[in-house]
This record gives C-alpha cells, structure tokens and sequence, in this order.
C-alpha cells in the first residue's frame, strides 16, 4: 500500500458527533458506485439489502460480518450473526453522492471524486448520538472500508471481527473513552 493509498486511514473527528474516514480506490468509479449501491456487491462489504436510490425511500440494511472474510474471526460477544437496520435515501447524484439516514440517529453522506484511475471515496457519519458510538461506527466504517478495498483489487485484511477488534482498541485510544 502506498501512501497515497493510506489517505485517511483513521477516521477523523471534525466535531464531537462526526466521524470522516477517505479511502482512495481503485477506479472507475461507476465501479465504485456499484459497490455502495447494489446489494449483492454492498453485501461483500458491508451489508445487503435492495436500497431504492430515489430521496425518501425507506431501505433495510442486513449485516452478515462473519462472511465478509474467511476465516471470520472471533465475533466479539455482544454481536450476533446478523444485524438488520431500517434507513432513508436522503440524497442521491450518481455516481458521486449517496446520503442516508443510519438507523433513525444519525446520518451517512458517501462522495465519490475521480482522481485519475482511482476513486477517492469520503464517508462522513453525522449526528453520533454519544461517545459509545462513536467508538463503535469508528472502527467499523474503518474494518468495512478496508474490505471495500480488498474487494477492488486491494491489499487483503485479517479476519474481519479480529481486524474490528484491534481497530477498536486504536479509536479508543486515538479518540478516548
């Protein structure tokens, strides 16, 4: 991974409820927009569900972690197999922005610049309700972009509940308890 790879690695607090996290990916980036939107290509790094890109439509998100990588790792107790949350569409110009809600508290904004055969994507998650979940979105966008990136030609990563596991444990102590 070059260093232009690594922009953004760690996500970045720019206010006490908002998290930033860039990736640069590789292109192009209808390619990339695919993978934010489709749900059988979203569930290989993230989660499935048919999402309906018009503002207003409601969309469930399905979360299946331990088949992102094989091995899956030690799932952290406390997390089950699956995770299922109902969002809206807030905004939608493809193939650069995609806004929705992320559950009913908070918000996630994900733009898409071309920079040259690669794809700078940037994850903005507002309204965090609280400290806690800051340092659980945190490392999770982080471990889900990771397997994004794997998934496009990438570099591969550890089994993903282990790699959310570290991950963890770096926010706690990057951003504090």
């Amino acid at each position: 991974m070059t260093s232009a790879d690594t922009i953004g690695l760690y996500g970045k607090l720019t206010a006490p409820d908002t998290l930033v996290i860039e990736r640069l990916l590789p292109g192009p980036i209808e390619r990339v927009w695919s993978y934010l939107t489709d749900s059988d290509k979203r569930a290989k790094w993230l989660a499935s569900g048919e999402m309906p890109l018009k503002v207003g439509a409601e969309f469930t998100l399905t979360w299946h972690n331990d088949t992102l990588t094989s091995p899956p790792g030690s799932r952290p107790e406390g997390f089950g197999p699956e995770h299922t949350m109902v969002s809206r569409i807030l905004a939608v110009d493809a193939p650069r922005l995609l806004s929705y809600t992320f559950g009913t508290s908070s918000e996630v904004d994900m733009t898409l610049t071309e920079q040259g055969d690669k794809v700078l994507l940037t994850l903005t998650h507002r309204r965090i309700p609280d400290r806690g979940m800051v340092l659980m979105v945190g490392p999770g966008w982080h471990a889900h972009l990771d397997v994004l990136a794997a998934r496009l030609g990438g570099p591969q990563i550890a089994p993903f509940w282990d790699h959310w596991q570290r991950l963890r444990d770096d926010y706690t102590a990057r951003l504090g308890a």
